[in-house]
């Protein structure tokens, strides 16, 4: 059990998503940096699919009432237990009493907490995902606040099986991608979609070329930019179909926005391309007012770069067994 001593808006529950509900409407949710999840969960030895506090506005204090453990990833947050640091993608042992208190981001925009054996709220919809739009999922399907208290499952290792004090290599070094620009950007690679080629060869050019600023105005569903604005003479609306989290559109305005994680499950707006999965939780971690330049790719480099994330994600899995297995030989001699 651990009980939320400050919190504020946009703070939830989240898992990986609430998968094959999109054709009645219902949104994917799940965490907006799925890569942080995977890997504080394979850290701690849960469910790869159990659920964590995602953490957008800071400071965010709770207090753990019983003793476990815990992984702080995604964004640097100076995060503290009773006042000592906590270091950032590590196993950290945590007693009952103690107060953990996660601060803005150096680096970053969102962090997450998970902690050993996965909070516990209702499944609904085979997810534990917090919908904000839907007000449904998570905890009472809203943000967290103060005194909210939040149950844990019991762990799926064995406590003399799960080692704390082990941590990994943060993927922002693990898996770079620096296209070379030097203009400080947050760079992400992007497939053309469907209607690419509907747009005049300077528009296509001036999309690539491009720095987009992420605006105030973006939030979990959809990140709307800012820039010189894309020509949409001879554009018009579609029939609504669907889209996925990394769609690009391109409305009236010119200005494209990314669907995100609480993406709309249907849309008519042309599509001038496709952000990969593999750089998805880039964008998760860039800032309101940071800049986004697009990198067109192949769908063969996407394939790559997932192939890339996953090879990073098992080798977590592979060297905490094979630290394990030391232990329980030392353990015998």
């Amino acid at each position: 059990m651990m009980e939320v001593q400050s919190s504020g808006a946009l703070n939830t529950i989240q898992d990986l998503g609430r998968y094959g509900y999109r054709k009645i409407g219902v949104s994917v949710a799940g965490t907006m940096d799925k890569l942080a999840l995977a890997a504080g969960n394979l850290l701690l030895g849960n469910h790869p699919n159990s659920a964590c506090i995602e953490i957008t506005i800071f400071p965010f204090r709770v207090r753990f009432l019983t003793d476990t453990g815990i992984v702080v990833t995604g964004a640097d947050c100076a995060a503290e237990l009773d006042g000592a640091s906590v270091l950032p993608w590590w196993a950290t042992p945590v007693r009952s009493g103690q107060l953990l208190v996660l601060s803005a981001p150096t680096r970053g925009c969102r962090a997450y907490l998970t902690v050993r054996g996965g909070i516990n709220v209702p499944v609904v919809l085979n997810s534990r995902s917090t919908d904000l739009k839907a007000k449904f999922g998570g905890h009472d399907g809203r943000s967290l606040r103060k005194g909210d208290r939040l149950a844990v499952l019991n762990a799926s290792v064995p406590r003399g099986e799960w080692e704390a004090g082990y941590g990994v290599e943060p993927p922002h070094l693990a898996l770079p991608f620096n296209p070379g620009s030097a203009d400080g950007a947050v760079a992400v690679r992007v497939i053309p979609a469907a209607e690419y080629e509907k747009f005049p060869k300077y528009g296509q050019a001036q999309f690539w070329d491009s720095l987009w600023l992420i605006t105030p105005n973006s939030n979990r569903q959809g990140y709307r930019l800012s820039g010189t604005a894309l020509p949409t003479k001879g554009q018009s609306e579609l029939l609504s179909h669907g889209i996925v989290p990394g769609t690009i559109q391109v409305p009236p305005s010119g200005q494209p926005i990314i669907q995100m994680s609480d993406a709309n499950t249907s849309g008519g707006y042309p599509k001038m391309g496709t952000v990969i999965e593999a750089d998805m939780w880039r964008l998760a971690q860039a800032r309101l007012g940071e800049n986004l330049k697009f990198v067109p790719v192949t769908v063969q480099d996407a394939i790559a770069a997932l192939v890339a994330e996953r090879a990073w994600l098992q080798k977590i899995e592979t060297d905490l067994a094979s630290l394990q297995g030391a232990s329980a030989d030392a353990g015998i001699k």
